[in-house]
C-alpha cells in the first residue's frame, strides 16, 4: 500500500477504505436511489460508494450536505469551504482538508490564504474576515461551548450577518461529522 500522508496539503491525496465500496452494478435498488442524490458533476467518489452500504442514511447525509455547502444566499462557497478546513484541520482530517482546500482555492482564486491555513491554523495571518471565520470555525470543533458571545461579535465585526454565521456554524459542524467518517472508515494515501 502506498505511503499514508499526515502532512495538510492542498494536494487531494487519495482516500483508500477499509470497508469495500458498494459496486455499482451490483448495488441495490435501493443503494442505487440514495447514490442519486449526489452532486451530478462529479464522479462518485469511494467514500460516497462505502456510505451506500447504508442507503437510509445516505439518503438523508447527501441532500443535508449539498444544502450546507451549496445552498444560495448567505456566505459564499468560498467561505463555506474555509469552515470545512478550519474544522478538517482540527481533527486532523488531512482529506476533507485537501478536498475543501482545493475546492476553497479554485473559488477564490486565492491559494496564498489556503497556504497559511494549512500551514498556521488559527495563527494564520489573514484578512480581518477570513481570520475570523478560521478562528470561530476551529474554536467550534475544538469544544463547541467554547464559542462565545464574544466570538460571535468578532464575527459580526468582520461584516458577516446572522445568515453567514448560521452557514458557518453548519459548515463546521457538518465536519465535525463528516471528518470522523472519515477517520474511521479509510485513510489518505499518496496517489
Amino acid at each position: 500500500m502506498s505511503r499514508i500522508v499526515k502532512d495538510f496539503t492542498s494536494r487531494v491525496p487519495h482516500w483508500h477504505p477499509h470497508v469495500t465500496p458498494v459496486e455499482l452494478d451490483k448495488a441495490t435498488p435501493a443503494q442505487l436511489d440514495a447514490l442519486q442524490v449526489t452532486p451530478s458533476n462529479r464522479k462518485i467518489s469511494d467514500y460516497v460508494l462505502v456510505l451506500a452500504h447504508d442507503p437510509e442514511t445516505l439518503k438523508q447525509r447527501s441532500p443535508l450536505f449539498n444544502a450546507i455547502m451549496y445552498n444560495r444566499g448567505g456566505m459564499s462557497r468560498a467561505e463555506r469551504e474555509m469552515g470545512a478546513v478550519a474544522a478538517s484541520r482540527v481533527n486532523h482530517c488531512i482529506y476533507c482538508a485537501a478536498v475543501h482546500a482545493e475546492r476553497y482555492n479554485q473559488l477564490s482564486k486565492d491559494e496564498t490564504a489556503m497556504a497559511k491555513v494549512l500551514a498556521d491554523g488559527a495563527e494564520a495571518d489573514l484578512t480581518p474576515r477570513l481570520g475570523a471565520i478560521l478562528r470561530f470555525a476551529m474554536k467550534l470543533s475544538e469544544c463547541p461551548p467554547a464559542a462565545t458571545a464574544e466570538d460571535v461579535t468578532a464575527l459580526t465585526q468582520a461584516g458577516l450577518d446572522a445568515e453567514e454565521i448560521l452557514d458557518l456554524v453548519l459548515s463546521a459542524a457538518l465536519f465535525g461529522w463528516a471528518n470522523r467518517l472519515m477517520h474511521t472508515l479509510g485513510e489518505p494515501v499518496a496517489a
